[in-house]
């Protein structure tokens, strides 16, 4: 969860990146209205937790901000506007089409119901605005796309966020010439699920024929960094351009899932095991300082603990190095939420277990990248990140100033720890 706030107008953001653009976006939208004295909490709903934390942000702001207009958007508040319209103290619910429109945080009484709630399924177009970045100190984050054509058993999201739309490539290419021009060094690429760039524009262009557009056409970006993508969707031209060009960074987080074949069936995903990992080992051949991370669900409906073993192996098999683990929770609405569910207990011994997999993975890529020396994206503080994701603790004694937050810099490893790479700026 993040917050930040500026003219008496405070922004809360619950869930994903896309969703701390998004609430950028709206700061901007509320300053131009003159709105004043509100509160703005972008929710998530991702799982069952992010709705009760949502919920709980939303009455501590009450609490908390007793004369102060609460506004409610996010894809929490899309699927289910009436339930957070009901909580005490709300004053305004807008919905994921809404928020994006800067005429929605004028709120005049006449024109404005207090759901101001779209049928998302019927977004058609992304909005222009979504090629804008959402500036980090480090680094800036570029939306390409938003929504999601495909239907896990699991999944919510779409219902919150509508079919995929994608921003056409001269506008993802302007906004990052922009961005660069500004000085900054790495470049984000986020959406719901970016490789299904491309399906709802002319001739269908592929995500790899976005990335090869963006580094000819801005030559001067040092860093272009892909968020979570869908494994089965790493196209012939996107592969090649991970072989040939550094300017890509070499790491890849992977909407893998699982990794039983029956659970990845029942969970409506479109790869195996195999493919998994034959895409890394492809991978790794052509680019051999990738890394990966992924997502993986422990605890799915009808999950044996022959299925969950191999999840665990998945792990080792595809060298994953960087793990977001899910414990399952259903998610009404769902068509896995109607299968035989597993107990609780299990499901939260089974994340803890394959989290402690993930550190294992984790710590044996930290070991192979220890000693030597790299260029790094100084972040915060003494932290900077390599391009291959690994995060570097800096040393005390020459810790960076704040004037070099965004700069590359060369670095020499010097050994790690639980988690990170140690090291020092040369």
């Amino acid at each position: 969860m993040t917050s930040s706030g500026k003219n008496n107008v405070k922004t809360i953001t619950l869930g994903c990146r896309l969703n701390a653009y998004e609430s950028e976006v709206m700061a901007g939208h509320a300053q131009g209205a003159g709105l004043t004295d509100a509160v703005i909490i972008n929710t998530c709903a991702v799982t069952n937790e992010a709705v009760r934390q949502g919920r709980q942000t939303i009455r501590r702001a009450v609490r908390e901000n007793n004369n102060s207009k609460i506004i409610v958007t996010g894809c929490a508040a899309q699927i289910e506007p009436k339930t957070y319209a009901e909580m005490d103290g709300v004053s305004h619910v807008l919905g994921n089409s809404e928020k994006m429109v800067a005429e929605s945080f004028a709120f005049k009484k006449k024109i404005n119901a207090k759901i101001q709630v779209s049928d998302i399924m019927k977004a058609r177009t992304a909005d222009k605005s979504r090629a804008g970045g959402m500036v980090e100190r480090a680094r800036a984050i570029v939306q390409v796309q938003n929504g999601c054509d495909h239907r896990c058993t699991f999944c919510i999201i779409p219902y919150g966020r509508g079919n995929s739309r994608s921003v056409p490539a001269q506008d993802v290419v302007h906004r990052i010439s922009n961005l660069t021009a500004r000085g900054f060094n790495e470049i984000v690429l986020t959406g719901v699920d970016i490789s299904s760039w491309g399906n709802d524009l002319p001739g269908k262009p592929l995500l790899g024929n976005l990335v090869a557009r963006i580094l000819k056409s801005v030559p001067d970006l040092p860093r272009l960094r892909l968020s979570s993508i869908d494994s089965a969707e790493v196209d012939d031209e996107l592969f090649a351009i991970f072989a040939t060009e550094q300017r890509l960074t070499p790491y890849l987080h992977l909407s893998l899932q699982h990794g039983d074949n029956m659970i990845l069936k029942r969970m409506k995903r479109r790869h195996t095991r195999e493919d998994a990992m034959t895409l890394c080992e492809k991978l790794r051949r052509v680019r051999p300082d990738i890394s990966f991370g992924a997502d993986i669900i422990a605890g799915f409906p009808t999950e044996t603990e022959a299925m969950f073993e191999n999840s665990l192996r998945l792990v080792k098999e595809c060298g994953l190095a960087w793990l977001h683990v899910f414990p399952y929770s259903a998610r009404q609405g769902t068509p896995a939420a109607k299968m035989p569910q597993i107990n609780g207990n299990i499901i939260k011994e089974r994340a803890k277990r394959l989290r402690l997999t993930g550190q294992k993975s984790r710590n044996a890529f930290l070991r192979s990248r220890a000693f030597g020396h790299d260029l790094a994206l100084i972040e915060k503080g003494n932290l900077a990140r390599l391009a291959d994701f690994s995060p570097v603790q800096l040393s005390d004694k020459n810790m960076p100033q704040n004037s070099m937050v965004g700069q590359l810099h060369p670095v020499r490893i010097t050994g790690y720890d639980d988690g990170n790479l140690r090291g020092e700026l040369v």
